[in-house]
């Protein structure tokens, strides 16, 4: 590598603008969340205006969203790598936030379908993009926490979307709900792309023989990671807690109103608590602990969470088995903020198994797996378990279904752990 690259790579590392960056980035996420879990608190007066089951509910806060948005991802991420990130991100943003406001004049399920398919499509181009930029402008020893600080987006727009659309349904209804959000992120969009720049790329200079990195085609960077073990540990690894916490992250507002009494504000208000405190806390926490740990053994960046699904499982079991809701919003806390953890390890994680210039390609790829399984699967699979246990459970059929789907973590901790020693091999270091 030549001087005036090594140079170049330096400043990278202590980049003025990055936190400007990672601010921005992280208000788009939060946009990105709150878009996508609103539906959440919104299902109950839906399912009422709209006389829709609860399998029917599975199919638009799961299939719907998680089919285009998991399979687009990979195309739109490989686009990314060879064009502009911030581009991709920016039109990204338009288009699911225009598909969100397009949620409110759905009349009927295929309505609503068709405009949950379009705010998949929308997302499909922000997250993989998103990691990449982040791993361009913050060093290997940074990255966990990084990636932390991004993913708080996560319960930040989780918890807001709850509140805001709770209140805004119980106040207004349920379609002006999905209107304010949408155009609230289409006013964001012109602010980001003023604001994010991608990094520069290396261009030839006069004299300089040094060869530009090799850009990897998708098909390059899939085959990569196809022989690296640690990458199919941690993607279905992933996508088993990903069905849990998913699942539970939908669903908690209906199991509040059916099994605990709740209206529509008090739900959204002790679940966008929960998400808000436990959330936070568990993606800071995750991050901060594996760039520690990390550094002195990579396999911590998988047997980090492999220990958070172990210490969330039973935890959770108590809350949904809780009758009381104070005692619950305690015994939900903790295992909320543990379901969290994994974000900044894993996410780290996969942007070191491949070189720089393919790590958008490598998030998509991750995400998905872990979209398909984890997002098309889990709200699906819990609210269709909730109909079949109906006729035996009644009401509390949705508390049930929570409690057999608890398994899930442990099959997920199990993966997580077999990850751990095939990382120290598959890891893939900044010079190389």
């Amino acid at each position: 590598m030549s001087t005036d690259h090594m140079a170049a790579s330096r400043q990278a590392k202590g980049d003025p603008h990055r936190n400007t960056v990672l601010g921005m980035l992280l208000v788009v996420y939060i946009f990105n969340f709150i878009d996508r879990q609103i539906l959440s608190i919104l299902a109950a007066p839906i399912q009422a205006d709209l006389q829709l089951s609860d399998g029917e509910m599975g199919l638009l806060g799961g299939i719907a969203f998680a089919l285009l948005y998991s399979t687009l991802a990979v195309p739109l991420a490989a686009l990314a790598d060879r064009t502009s990130r911030s581009w991709v991100i920016t039109v990204s943003l338009a288009a699911w936030s225009g598909f969100t406001a397009l949620c409110g004049l759905a009349t009927n399920f295929w309505h609503i379908f068709l405009a949950r398919l379009g705010v998949g499509i929308g997302e499909a181009g922000g997250v993989a993009p998103s990691y990449a930029v982040i791993g361009d402008y913050f060093p290997s020893s940074q990255r966990a926490t990084a990636l932390s600080i991004y993913s708080l987006g996560i319960p930040i727009g989780s918890g807001l979307g709850v509140l805001m659309g709770g209140y805004i349904a119980a106040t207004v209804d349920w379609r002006t709900a999905f209107f304010a959000v949408g155009l609230a992120g289409l006013i964001i969009v012109p602010i980001f792309k003023f604001l994010v720049r991608d990094k520069i790329k290396p261009v030839p200079v006069v004299g300089d023989t040094a060869p530009l990195p090799h850009q990897p085609t998708l098909k390059e960077t899939a085959a990569v990671l196809a022989r690296k073990r640690s990458f199919w540990f941690l993607s279905f690894g992933a996508s088993m807690s990903s069905m849990l916490g998913y699942g539970i992250a939908f669903w908690l507002p209906s199991l509040l109103i059916r099994s605990f009494g709740f209206d529509l504000v008090q739900a959204s208000q002790f679940f966008g608590a929960l998400l808000l405190i436990g959330g936070v806390v568990g993606v800071l926490a995750g991050g901060l602990i594996a760039d520690r740990l990390g550094n002195r053994d990579r396999a911590y960046y998988a047997w980090l969470p492999s220990l958070a699904y172990l210490l969330g499982a039973p935890l959770f079991a108590a809350g949904i088995s809780s009758s009381d809701a104070q005692l619950a919003f305690l015994l939900f806390l903790v295992p909320q903020a543990l379901a969290y953890v994994w974000l900044g390890p894993v996410l780290s994680a996969i942007q070191h198994l491949v070189v720089p210039a393919a790590r958008s390609t490598a998030s998509a790829l991750f995400l998905l797996i872990n979209n398909l399984i984890g997002l098309g699967g889990g709200i699906y699979a819990l609210g269709a378990f909730s109909d079949f246990l109906s006729p035996i459970y009644g009401d509390e059929a949705l508390r049930y279904s929570m409690l057999y789907a608890l398994v899930l973590y442990l099959v997920a901790a199990l993966l997580m752990a077999l990850a751990g020693p095939s990382l120290r091999k598959d890891w893939v270091h900044e010079s190389e």
